[in-house]
């Protein structure tokens, strides 16, 4: 597998404010709570959760549906807003960046990966992983030069001209790994990942994952019921009923699932 997608090397400049998260950590969340009201009931998906994670780390995050896990995952990357608490990216305050920035620095500093694979179905691969580079307003020429170079870091240049309809399930979330890494990002976040595929395919789309994040350095969070996936990341964080499980009854039963093996479970 050709891993030819280079880093970028440039400095990001980070808070420098007093309460500046700790800048050795690229996600940082204290006391994170989030409220839905619907109707006249009020539901608390998160309960005071804290969270880090380290450079360069792949983290799975697992529990129960309805734990709160693609919960936790969208505040942390600002795709939702937290009712309470604070969480800083890359030690920048995530709650102190205004829409615009906030929108910017997700754009610019991160990568998503669902399971539903979100390509425009009349555009070909290297224009699904070009998009958002034009959306963002750079110039064609370097956009697609850039597309073609993350398609071969997946090991598909020469399925670049062909529509998703054309392409596998493991094809397909090549592609949305292409399109995550296109803007070289120093996080990508991935919420269920493998939940749509055969055993042999989420392997595959795994060892890829890992090899990015080993030769690259590139954090990773998955959201995962899979405990053949949780097994292959650096750190499992067990989630129930909305809050970070630390019990060592959470920690036996990882063990077991791994020993256990993958299994398909519908996703959250």
């Amino acid at each position: 597998m050709a891993l030819k997608f280079k880093r970028s090397s440039a400095n990001h400049t980070q808070s420098t404010s007093h309460d500046a998260g700790d800048p050795d950590l690229i996600i940082q969340a204290e006391g994170v709570v989030k409220t839905y009201q619907t109707g006249a009931q009020q539901i608390t998906a998160l309960k005071g959760v804290d969270f880090s994670v380290a450079r360069g780390e792949m983290v799975a995050v697992m529990g129960p549906s309805g734990c709160g896990k693609t919960t936790l995952l969208n505040c942390l990357s600002g795709l939702d807003d937290v009712t309470s608490g604070r969480i800083w990216l890359e030690g920048q305050d995530l709650a102190r960046m205004k829409d615009r920035t906030r929108t910017d620095y997700r754009a610019r500093r991160m990568g998503f990966i669902f399971q539903v694979y979100n390509l425009l179905p009349v555009l070909s691969a290297v224009e699904n992983v070009e998009l958002p580079l034009l959306v963002a307003g750079v110039r064609p020429n370097e956009a697609r030069r850039k597309s073609l170079e993350a398609l071969d870091t997946v090991d598909l240049a020469d399925w670049a001209k062909h529509r998703p309809a054309e392409l596998s399930g493991g094809q397909r979330q090549r592609v949305t790994i292409a399109r995550s890494l296109v803007n070289d990002p120093a996080l990508v976040w991935a919420d269920e990942p493998t939940g749509a595929l055969d055993s042999k395919t989420a392997t595959e789309i795994i060892d890829l994952m890992q090899a990015l994040n080993r030769s690259q350095g590139l954090t990773f969070v998955l959201v995962t019921h899979d405990p053949g996936v949780g097994a292959r990341c650096d750190r499992i964080v067990r989630m129930r009923d909305g809050e970070i499980d630390h019990s060592a009854d959470a920690q036996k039963s990882v063990t077991v699932e791994e020993i256990a093996g993958p299994a398909n479970v519908a996703a959250d």
